[in-house]
């Protein structure tokens, strides 16, 4: 299909464009329907023996250990239920280290010697599967011929049904590790780092006169950005079709320049689309809370309410496949590549996070005297010391190909990991770092001036975008995560590094204590010792400015600005000895961590390089020199009429095709280049060859596309994908 004839369908559609389906009917409201294809606490009281219900409820609530007798009961209720809501078949779910989801289906049917069929799902079933575990990223840990996997059932993330119009399946969350016993997955190392973070904050609640404190977890909202393009132009991009972004389009005439998008009045397209996801969502579980524009034109964001961080990260991947599947019942293409579009801001995923218990809450809430909060203040200089100790880590989470280009491009936090705390905090622990508290920066009111309008109360502080991890009132936000990846990542590491602050910490004072030594005392010196030697952390000024990173070089703070830079953070002594000794990950798993990264970043480069030279090669020069010979053929004949031809405009057409040509030898050749085997010489020549050759590619082909003839153009434009929904 020619560039024009895609563009006047997706003109078509747009005018025409009726919703699928209506979001709610008139007697379903959302609160009716919320959670109604999951099987959670309220299904489970109805349909399992008492001592069962008690028994998984433990696990659930209060992180006791699963009781293994319990999985034929659960096995059992759980697939009449399923049957009861027309599924037919179910689907051990995993999230291997694709950063999707991955299922295989089966039939609860079973075949009987008299010729029928019953359908069976014991509990052996419920709580192992075994996919192959070669097939998937696995950094060394198993052989191609090494083939074992297996999952294990999580019952703290609740079973769902899945709806599909041909039929529906029962998804049962799982971890995925290999038969050593090593994590290939996302969800077993963010269980096991819940685990131990959880273990050293109930050690501080003990120390402040908690004396059997709830099980401490963490929680998460990852809000959600992405964008949203008409389905005929993805089709017609074989770039976006491929590798989730443009490697080709020159700038529009019209951007984001007139912040005009965010936060504007939502498309009737776009809206049909996001009332239909908050429905599947809704039944899902999934507490979707807040939808709006997004500063760049095309983009959208997504906000949950907070959930525990296992719960959250799987709502997450699910959110995602659900988001992908309306999108294309809408004629349009979800996209959550980090950056999709040259030129306009990129999409992130900021994890939101906090931790707390149903006794205290979040601990972060500083109350209106934070000074006097000796337990708030505690947990955050405990956030202090982890960022400042493992920043690389930090960034080493959220590190990928993809989210390279986000990073520190003034849309997004800079690769420097620093704390935003606020004036109110960062003057608390200032008057710390002197010797004592004494008093808090209070909220204001603001009087606009309007006499119908109402007094507003103001918040102590500021917030701070450029931030890549700022406290929020009462949670802390990490802005640097991807919109592409799992929010898993990130939290494990989140987790780990908190266990480590909180482990220390608990220790000091529990030595204070034994020591016969004032608690209240004993606080303050930790206080001050934690903001004395970590406080060059805290930064609450632009992150965007030039002389960030200048002082942040002063202050000690690393500047990981691309992936390779960040992973080789993961395998440092230090990092290894703090995973292995909470118990996270083990030597091995680093390794893999590490060695993953590596490959994906390569293999991501890599597919951008061949589609760069495919459509280069294939219609961006094909269609260029057609309308050069266009030039010259008008040239000549208006030169015989005794006509002075247009020499000037094919001149401007002849220069960019020269550098095209050269483009495309120079990362064919690279392409073809033999750098050896190991993923960091593939990893570093994606880095230092392609990415430069494709640049070039793209550079002398957006030149091109302001020249040509626009009825010879093979591409979708910028305008038109960004602005046609």
């Amino acid at each position: 299909m020619s560039g024009n004839r895609v563009r006047l369908q997706a003109i078509r559609d747009v005018e025409a464009y009726v919703p699928p389906s209506a979001s709610f009917t008139d007697t379903e409201a959302p609160g009716q329907i919320f959670g109604e294809n999951v099987f959670n606490k309220v299904v489970m009281q109805k349909r399992l023996p008492k001592s069962v219900y008690k028994s998984v409820i433990a696990t659930i609530e209060h992180g006791a250990k699963l009781d293994p007798l319990v999985g034929d009961a659960v096995a059992s209720a759980m697939k009449d239920w399923a049957l009861e809501k027309g599924a037919t078949h179910y689907a051990h779910v995993f999230y291997p280290l694709t950063g999707l989801t991955a299922e295989k289906h089966d039939s609860f049917l079973e075949p009987v010697s008299d010729g029928s069929a019953l359908a069976e799902f014991a509990g052996k079933t419920l709580t192992q599967g075994e996919p192959d575990a070669s097939s998937f990223p696995n950094g060394g840990l198993r052989n191609t011929f090494e083939a074992r996997g297996y999952t294990a059932w999580d019952p703290t993330s609740p079973a769902y049904v899945l709806e599909n119009p041909n039929g529906n399946t029962l998804c049962i969350p799982t971890v995925f590790v290999s038969m050593t016993g090593e994590a290939l997955d996302h969800k077993t190392p963010l269980l096991r780092s819940q685990q131990a973070m959880g273990e050293h904050a109930e050690r501080i609640l003990k120390l402040f006169g908690h004396t059997d404190p709830e099980h401490v977890v963490s929680f998460c909202g990852p809000e959600q950005e992405y964008f949203l393009v008409d389905r005929h132009f993805f089709l017609a991009r074989p770039d976006l079709l491929n590798a989730g972004r443009t490697l080709f389009g020159s700038k529009p005439p019209k951007g984001q320049e007139f912040d005009d998008h965010y936060f504007g009045a939502i498309p009737e397209r776009v809206l049909g689309f996001m009332m239909d996801t908050e429905r599947e969502l809704f039944k899902l579980g999934i507490p979707a809370k807040t939808r709006h524009n997004e500063v760049a034109p095309g983009q959208f964001e997504i906000a949950p309410m907070f959930e525990k961080a296992n719960l959250a990260a799987d709502h997450q991947q699910l959110l995602m496949t659900t988001f992908k599947t309306i999108a294309k019942k809408h004629g349009m293409e979800c996209l959550f590549h980090e950056k999709p579009f040259a030129g306009v801001n990129g999409s992130g995923k900021h994890v939101n996070f906090s931790l707390g218990n149903s006794e205290v809450g979040s601990v972060f809430v500083p109350g209106d005297t934070p000074h006097e909060n000796a337990q708030f203040l505690v947990f955050c200089a405990a956030v202090i010391r982890a960022v400042h100790l493992y920043a690389g880590l930090l960034r080493a989470s959220v590190a990928s190909a993809t989210n390279d280009h986000r990073l520190g491009a003034n849309e997004a936090p800079p690769a420097i990991i620093s704390i935003f705390l606020g004036d109110q905090l960062a003057d608390v622990f200032g008057q710390i770092a002197k010797g004592a508290a004494t008093s808090s920066k209070g909220k204001g009111t603001m009087i606009i001036g309007v006499d119908t309008l109402p007094v507003l109360p103001t918040d102590p502080g500021d917030r701070n975008r450029t931030s890549p991890f700022a406290f929020t009132g009462n949670r802390f936000e990490f802005r640097a995560p991807g919109s592409m990846q799992s929010v898993a990542g990130p939290m494990t590491t989140i987790n780990t590094i908190m266990a480590d602050s909180l482990d220390y910490m608990a220790t000091k004072l529990e030595q204070a204590v034994a020591a016969g030594d004032d608690f209240d005392k004993a606080v303050q010196l930790l206080l001050t010792e934690i903001i004395t030697e970590h406080g060059d952390v805290v930064f609450n000024g632009d992150g965007y400015a030039d002389a960030w990173p200048i002082e942040a070089e002063k202050r000690g703070l690393a500047n990981l600005k691309t992936t390779l830079d960040a992973l080789p953070e993961l395998i440092t002594e230090p990092a290894m000895a703090l995973f292995e000794k909470y118990k996270v990950f083990n030597h091995r798993e680093m390794h893999s961590r590490y060695e993953i990264g590596l490959e994906q970043y390569a293999l991501t480069i890599g597919v951008e390089a061949r589609i760069t030279l495919e459509v280069g090669a294939t219609s961006v020069l094909p269609a260029a020199v057609r309308y050069q010979t266009e030039l010259a053929t008008n040239v000549a004949a208006l030169k015989a009429a005794g006509v002075e031809g247009d020499t000037d405009a094919l001149a401007a057409v002849s220069g960019p095709i020269a550098d095209l040509k050269a483009g495309l030898a120079s990362l064919k050749a690279a392409l073809a280049a033999d750098v050896g085997h190991s993923a960091l010489a593939e990893a570093e020549h994606a880095r230092d060859a392609l990415l430069p050759a494709m640049l070039a590619v793209r550079g002398a082909a957006d030149t091109l596309e302001d020249l040509v003839a626009d009825d010879l153009w093979p591409l979708p434009t910028y305008q038109e994908m960004l602005f046609m929904l």
